[in-house]
Formats: C-alpha cells, structure tokens, sequence
C-alpha cells in the first residue's frame, strides 16, 4: 500500500462490501479518527473498525470525488441509510508503508438557503 489514492478508494471499498478483515489492512494500528463536529475521537485500529462495524443501519457509500497529493488524500462521498442521503468530506493521512493513520471526518448538514439570493441561484 504505498499509493495514497488507492489506499483510499480500497479504504472506502471494503467499508462498503463490509470486508472488516481487508478494512483494517488500509489502516496503521494507531489510526486516529476524529469526527470536529461532534467533538469525538477515536483511537486505535481496532476501536475504529468496530464503531464502523456496529454503525446503525443499512448504509451504503459511493465515491463522489478523490483529491490526492502524495501525502494526503481528501474524498468527497455520497452516503445512504435507507432514504436518508448524506454527504461526508474526509481528509485522510498517511504513515510510512503507506496506511492510513489519520482521518478527519465531516458530515455536513443539509440547509435552506438565506432568503434574498434566489434571483441569483438555481436549486437543485
């Protein structure tokens, strides 16, 4: 594993296919995930395969977009859990033998726009 962007990708391919085994393979043993919004970390390769084990629901996750530079991979993803859609941009860093050690989680909110620009914009 020494490509970052395809660290990535597979990362986000065996979370999808629930392949814990090969999940854990893309990260270092001391990964560090932290999630701003809700002000929580996780620490540990271990503690993060199981939070992703026992999330609730049937989700599922498509790759929207990868940026990648040799020492940083950020990826934009379209999440489902039944109807509900979301979506997450997550910056990821890397160790040595090319694992993931940390990951910067955010999941933004969908809102309604202010009032006042919509002779401007165009909603999709």
């Amino acid at each position: 594993m020494t490509d970052p962007r395809k660290t990535v990708e597979r990362f986000w391919a065996t979370a999808e296919a629930r392949d814990w085994d090969a999940f854990a393979e893309t990260l270092a043993e001391d990964v560090v995930y932290t999630l701003p919004q809700t002000r929580e970390k996780i620490s540990g390769r271990d503690r993060f395969v199981q939070f992703n084990k026992e999330y609730p629901g049937d989700w599922h996750l498509r790759i929207e977009r990868l940026v990648a530079e040799p020492d940083h991979v950020v990826s934009w993803i379209h999440a489902t859990v039944g109807p509900e859609e979301m979506y997450a941009i997550s910056f990821f860093t890397f160790t040595g033998d090319g694992r993931i050690d940390s990951i910067t989680d955010f999941w933004p909110e969908p809102y309604e726009p202010p009032a006042g620009r919509e002779h401007l914009t165009e909603r999709y």
